[in-house]
């Protein structure tokens, strides 16, 4: 199966998301050809969302929220984040600020 390389998928995302008038930018730039991205969506009120790749049991790429369905602190989210990238370092961190909470991501979000 062919994948987008990450860097051209993150750019597609924040092109989305501008289209909708919303701001994002990159936080972290991690492996242009196959770094995971983990995406931050702010709601501008200390809190957000965090979303993170898993893939289903086809194998196709689904979004989950491993801090849970409920807005957390920028806190959790940077400390959830901060342990990812000791693991893995060629992560991407993506942050969409969005007071509605929209994450514009295209697949689906379980």
């Amino acid at each position: 199966m062919n994948r987008l390389k990450s860097e051209i998928w993150v750019q597609a995302l924040l092109r989305r998301a501008e289209v909708a008038g919303v701001m994002g930018g990159v936080v972290r730039k991690g492996d242009t050809d196959a770094g995971a991205v983990l995406v931050q969506v702010m709601l501008l009120d200390g809190t957000g969302y965090l979303y993170v790749p898993a893939r289903d049991f086809e194998g196709d790429r689904i979004w989950i929220r491993p801090l849970g369905t409920e807005p957390v602190s920028e806190a959790d989210i940077a400390q959830y984040t901060g342990k990812r990238l000791d693991d893995d370092p060629d992560i991407w961190v993506v942050e969409i600020e969005d007071p509605k909470g929209r994450h514009f991501l295209t697949e689906p979000v379980e």
